[in-house]
């Protein structure tokens, strides 16, 4: 069970014993918390909970690489990636993104050159890469997300 599951379960909990209560009571309740998920029904005991550090933001894991791209001029997103990461074209193509992850994701040139807007499961952005060069991009949504298209 991940961490933010259960976080979530606990605060759940929580809420649901204060909301429940139809007794008067004289203080707040004080929570307590264990590492020993043996009671819990559903859940079963790691023997220890991992220590909590900072939270960075990351890809979530699928189990199944990034689709190839539908034609030469496409690029898919797909668990929370551009696939491929970088392409290269001729100057004059226009690059098609589709989004087939079910969160919604955009395109932003670090350069400031396109930006497309959200596009949600399923939509596509096209951009014409008229002159050459490299162009950097970023899903401005999850900017952990990087692309590159090169125009010759």
């Amino acid at each position: 069970m991940s961490r933010r599951s259960l976080a979530a379960l606990c605060g759940a909990a929580l809420l649901l014993a204060a909301c429940t209560s139809t007794a008067p009571q004289s203080s707040a309740p004080t929570p307590v918390f264990s590492s020993d998920l043996s009671a819990t029904p559903g859940l079963a005991s790691t023997g220890s909970m991992p220590e909590m550090g900072s939270m960075t933001m990351s890809p979530p894991e699928s189990g199944h690489p990034a689709p190839a791209p539908a034609g030469p001029n496409a690029v898919n997103i797909d668990n929370f990636a551009f696939a491929p990461a970088t392409l290269t074209v001729p100057a004059g193509t226009t690059v098609t993104w589709t989004n087939h992850d079910e969160d919604p994701h955009n395109v932003v040139a670090e350069g400031g050159q396109f930006r497309s807007p959200t596009m949600g499961s399923g939509a596509t952005f096209s951009y014409v890469f008229a002159t050459p060069g490299t162009f950097a991009y970023v899903c401005g949504i999850h900017p952990f997300m990087h692309g590159t298209v090169v125009v010759q």
